[in-house]
């Protein structure tokens, strides 16, 4: 397996981070969980024991995948003597072994190997219930309009539908139908409210996201977005969108409209109408462009 050379100024600024240290006060408690530079340091501490065994691994979290006829205490005491190397431990609370028909919690899904033997993932318990908590903040708050709690619904739940678009979301519970009536329900009980203008507040507050169930594509190999293949990870940004904004990454083969660079860099693409009528959703009428780019278009013309 090639290594990927990542730029000087990554490096630089990786040196500069450890070179600054931790708070004086806290010594002996090393960077902080959640931090920025946290994830980084995990990858670069833990690279390699992908080859113990077969695994995934995101930062610190890794899934060793075991068969019948492997020996798992061997492969435990592979991996802490892998870590002991780097001064580093297996913490015993969040460490189990589970049967793959039982399911285990990873990142946020489920993932279970059905009595038919087919694999499915759904959200986890933990992550809708957090989901579901968020919602209900926002629609049984006081301070809120319709209006307001609509437009504070309507990032949250498509940002959750797209973070699951890959698992399998039919049925009442991850479709969000009870959530979804029961908002209704607060709309619809506002003064001078009517059904149909209730009806349009909660097509904005829980917006469709398509979903297709294990359709995710892997990154290929070893790629890096250091490899220089600016093609291929323009085009794999370009694919966490549909609609018009699919089209229009098409055919501007996935670069920017305005400036004309690649989507490479994780901004976030905006769907500009040239004549500037919102209504006019012909595809000549759309360009697909980077998000400050979207804002120096209409900066520009004093809007």
């Amino acid at each position: 397996m090639s290594k990927v050379i990542a730029p000087q100024s990554v490096k630089k600024g990786l040196w500069n981070c450890l070179k600054i240290g931790i708070n004086p006060e806290f010594p002996d408690s090393g960077t902080p969980q959640g931090g920025v530079i946290s994830p980084l340091l995990a990858n670069i501490a833990l690279d390699g024991i992908e080859n113990i065994h077969k695994s995934v691994r995101y930062a610190d979290d890794v899934t060793i995948f075991l068969k019948p006829k492997d020996d798992a205490n061997k492969i435990l005491e592979q991996i802490k003597d892998f870590l002991h190397q780097r001064g580093l431990n297996i913490k015993a609370d969040k460490t189990r072994f589970v049967s793959a028909t039982d399911g285990f919690d990873f990142l946020g899904w489920n993932f279970r190997v059905q009595k038919n033997g087919k694999f499915k993932s759904t959200p986890s318990e933990d992550n809708f219930k957090a989901f579901k908590a968020k919602v209900k903040s926002i629609v049984n708050n006081s301070n809120y309009g319709a209006k307001v709690k609509a437009e504070k619904l309507a990032p949250i739940v498509r940002g959750w539908r797209n973070y699951h678009r890959y698992c399998k979301m039919s049925g009442s519970k991850f479709s969000l139908w009870f959530i979804n009536n029961r908002t209704f329900k607060v709309f619809n009980s506002e003064p001078n409210m009517s059904h149909q203008r209730a009806e349009n507040l909660i097509k904005k507050a829980f917006p469709a996201v398509p979903y297709s169930e294990n359709d995710f594509v892997n990154v290929l190999g070893d790629y890096s977005p250091f490899n220089g293949d600016i093609v291929y990870w323009s085009k794999r940004q370009s694919q966490l969108y549909d609609g018009a904004t699919s089209k229009a990454l098409t055919l501007q083969n996935y670069k920017c409209g305005h400036c004309g660079l690649s989507f490479v860099d994780g901004e976030r693409i905006h769907l500009h109408h040239i004549d500037e009528n919102h209504h006019n959703w012909k595809p000549k009428n759309l360009l697909a462009v980077h998000r400050s780019c979207h804002n120096f278009i209409h900066t520009r013309k004093g809007k």
